[in-house]
C-alpha cells in the first residue's frame, strides 16, 4: 500500500490504472472468495479520476494525501454516503446510507479510492461470515474454509489481493480472527483510539476500527489515518506527540521488551490445537532470538468473566432496529442472541458491566507490568465452511467460543492487539499468534511487530489463487 501511494505519488502508476486493475480482479475472483457484497465501480472510477488530477494538478512541493489513489474497501457495518450497507442481513439488503462514518470520511479525506463494501456477519455478531447477502467469505488459502468474522470480507479481499488493505473493525476479535486465518496482519487498536460515530454508540467500548493490511507499516499508516477523536465519544485517547506516527513507529526499534506468554484458554472446554501450539511455541523462540525477556505468565483473566461477556454480546445483538414484517429474514444465529438479548434485565446488564470492571482493574494493572502478551491468536486453524452453522444455534455460540478463546478479554479490557501471521501449517493453512499491549501503546506492539517481520518476512507469501 505504501509502495503503491509512493508511486501514484511520483506518477509511475496512473490511480485510474490501479483502480481498474482491482476492479477488474474483483469481478474475477469475487465469486470464488465472498469478499464484498456490493462494488462500487463508478464511485471507485470517480474518486480514481480525481485522484489522478490532484498528482496532475499539483505543484513539485505540494504534499498529497497519504493514501491518494490507494483503494481501500470499507466493511458493510459502517456507512458510506450513497452507498449500499446491509449490515450483513437481508432485513437491510435495500437500505442505503446517507452518511460516512467518522471513520469512512478520515479514509476519503486521506484520498483513498473506495471500491466496494465488505461481507460481514449478520450485525458483526458471529466469527465467521456466512449470510444470505452473498457467497460466503472464504480464505484464499484454502477455499473450503472461512474467512472468519466478522472482518472476512475485508481479510478476504486483501488476501486475495483484491485490495492492498482494508478497513476492518473488532468487537471481540474480528480484526485479528480473518487476520489469522488469512494469513494477514491486523490491528486492533486501543479503546478510544478510532471515533466510533456518529451513529454507532460506543456504550461498552467492546468495538473499535482497524486497518488489515499485508505489512506492519501498512496498517500502521492506514491506523494513523483512521485515528481521532469528536464531540461525544464516550471513550477518547490523546493523540501521540507532534511528530510521531504510527508508521514512524513501524520504523523504529522497539528496544528490549518484557514479554508474558501464555497458551491458556479464557473459555472452559477450549483445546489449542498443536498447530497452534506450534505457532506460539516458534513466535516465542523468535522474540528471545531478538533480545526480548520472554516468560511464563497465568492471564489474570479468567473463565469467570466469560458469562458476563455473553451478557454483553446478547444485549449488542438488541441494538440494530428490526421491522416487525422482516424479522422472518433474520437468520437463526441472530434471532438466538437478539431472544436472549431481549431476555435480559437491566439489572443484569448493569452487573454484568460492573463485574467485569472490578475484575478489569486488578487485570490490567498486572498485564502492565509487561511490554506486551503473547498468545495463540485461535484455538484451531481456519473453521471449514458451514462448521458453525451446521448445529443448532446455542452449540453454534459454543463452537464459536472455542474457536476464538483468547481475542475478546482484549475487547473487555480495551488494550490494543495485533495478529502476526508468522505460521503456516503442514497443510498451508496460516496460523497466527497475538500480541497485546498496554492502552494507549499500540506503538510499541507495531515497533515489535515490525522487528519481528523483518526478521521471519510474511509479505511475498501468497495463496495459490494470488
Amino acid at each position: 500500500m505504501i509502495d503503491l501511494a509512493a508511486a501514484i505519488g511520483a506518477r509511475q502508476l496512473s490511480p485510474v490504472e490501479v483502480t481498474n486493475h482491482y476492479l477488474r480482479r474483483t469481478e474475477e475472483l469475487n465469486a470464488k472468495v465472498g469478499a464484498f457484497y456490493t462494488v462500487t465501480a463508478e464511485l471507485a472510477q470517480e474518486q480514481a479520476r480525481a485522484a489522478e488530477k490532484a498528482v496532475t494538478d499539483r505543484s513539485e512541493s505540494a504534499p498529497l494525501p497519504p493514501l491518494l489513489g490507494v483503494p481501500i474497501p470499507i466493511k458493510d457495518l459502517n456507512m458510506v454516503a450513497g452507498v449500499r450497507q446491509t449490515f450483513g442481513s437481508a432485513v437491510y439488503e435495500d437500505y442505503v446510507a446517507g452518511d460516512d462514518d467518522y471513520v469512512v470520511a478520515a479514509i476519503r479525506s486521506a484520498g483513498a479510492v473506495i471500491t466496494g463494501k465488505t461481507a460481514t456477519p449478520e450485525f458483526g455478531l458471529p466469527c465467521y461470515t456466512e449470510t444470505a447477502i452473498g457467497p460466503p467469505a472464504r480464505t484464499p488459502w484454502d477455499l473450503s474454509r472461512s474467512a472468519g468474522g466478522s472482518s472476512g470480507g475485508a481479510a478476504a479481499a486483501v488476501a486475495a489481493r483484491l485490495a492492498p488493505a482494508a478497513q476492518g473493525s473488532d468487537g471481540g476479535g474480528s480484526i485479528r480472527i480473518p487476520s489469522s486465518v488469512c494469513g494477514l496482519f491486523g490491528i486492533k487498536p486501543s479503546r478510544g483510539r478510532v471515533s466510533e460515530g456518529p451513529i454507532v454508540p460506543d456504550l461498552f467500548g467492546l468495538a473499535v476500527n482497524g486497518p488489515i493490511a499485508r505489512t506492519v507499516a501498512d496498517a500502521a499508516l492506514l491506523l494513523d489515518v483512521m485515528s481521532g477523536n469528536y464531540p461525544g465519544d464516550m471513550y477518547t485517547l490523546p493523540p501521540l506527540p507532534d511528530g510521531e506516527t504510527f508508521l514512524g513507529c513501524a520504523r523504529r526499534a522497539p528496544g528490549r521488551l518484557r514479554i508474558g506468554r501464555t497458551r491458556v484458554p479464557v473459555v472452559e472446554g477450549a483445546v489449542v490445537h498443536p498447530d497452534c501450539v506450534a505457532a506460539y511455541e516458534e513466535a516465542s523462540a523468535l522474540l528471545a532470538e531478538l533480545g526480548h525477556d520472554v516468560e511464563d505468565v497465568q492471564l489474570p483473566i479468567g473463565p469467570d468473566v466469560v458469562p458476563y461477556f455473553e451478557t454483553l454480546w446478547y444485549a449488542h445483538a438488541t441494538l440494530a432496529p428490526i421491522d416487525p414484517a422482516r424479522e422472518d429474514r433474520l437468520l437463526p444465529f441472530t434471532r438466538y442472541m437478539r431472544e436472549r438479548g431481549l431476555a435480559t434485565g437491566a439489572g443484569e446488564l448493569i452487573f454484568a458491566q460492573a463485574y467485569l470492571q472490578a475484575v478489569l482493574r486488578p487485570a490490567l494493572a498486572a498485564m502492565n507490568a509487561y511490554d506486551a502478551i503473547l498468545t495463540p491468536t485461535l484455538a484451531t486453524p481456519p473453521a471449514p465452511v458451514g462448521y458453525f452453522t451446521e448445529v443448532d444455534p446455542a452449540e453454534n455460540f459454543e463452537r464459536q467460543k472455542r474457536f476464538t478463546p483468547f481475542t475478546a478479554a482484549y475487547n473487555l479490557s480495551g488494550q490494543p492487539a495485533v495478529n502476526l501471521p508468522l505460521y503456516w501449517n503442514a497443510d498451508g493453512l496460516p496460523i497466527g499468534v497475538m500480541l497485546a499491549g498496554r492502552i494507549g501503546e499500540e506503538g510499541t506492539l507495531i515497533s515489535l511487530s515490525a522487528q519481528v517481520e523483518q526478521a521471519r518476512p510474511w509479505r511475498d507469501r501468497v495463496p495459490a489463487m494470488g
